[in-house]
């Protein structure tokens, strides 16, 4: 019998259902079946049959973004925004590679390439919108979703001078990473 584990992910699954092979195909060594031809039959139908297994729930596995409150930072700093709130699907380097990306259904935009896609201008109008909530962004979901205008409002108590400064200020540090 064949027995899977899902502990901490695939490797974990592989090793104990490795496990479990060995131990059947040396129960198969101390004289479980009638001559070598069947020996070496069961062993390979065995093995197939594990990896069979383990490769159809393997990819059955996805991840999971966590979702955690959010931690205030200064209004002032861009960089730190952009690392406390954008890094986790954007990457620190701002080209989609998070460490989040791989669990959202669409990709994460690669922003170091946004003024490159608008014919060499930053669309500083179109990020600002994006990060209000005001752009259609099908990664970012709807209105409902995570969208940091709100958040922005939430933290600055509605003062609406601290979430334009937020706003404006995560705008330049993203027009500071496009590709020169």
């Amino acid at each position: 019998m064949l027995y899977l584990s899902f502990t901490s992910g695939s490797n974990a699954m592989h090793e104990v259902a490795s496990a479990r092979v060995r131990n059947v195909l040396s129960l198969a060594d101390m004289g479980v079946g009638s001559n070598r031809r069947d020996l070496m039959l069961k062993r390979i139908l065995l093995l197939a049959s594990a990896m069979a297994v383990v490769t159809a729930v393997a990819p059955a596995q996805q991840p999971e973004v966590k979702h955690v409150p959010v931690k205030p930072t200064s209004a002032a700093s861009g960089e730190q925004m952009f690392n406390s709130y954008c890094a986790a699907c954007h990457g620190k380097d701002g080209k989609g590679g998070g460490p989040a990306a791989a669990a959202l259904k669409t990709a994460p935009a690669d922003l170091t390439a946004l003024a490159q896609k608008n014919g060499g201008n930053y669309p500083s109008n179109h990020v600002s919108a994006a990060i209000q909530g005001d752009a259609s962004i099908p990664a970012h979901g709807s209105k409902d979703m995570p969208i940091w205008g709100r958040v922005f409002w939430n933290m600055s108590q509605g003062h609406a001078s601290e979430v334009q400064l937020r706003i404006t200020n995560l705008n330049k540090y993203i027009e500071s990473l496009q590709q020169k």
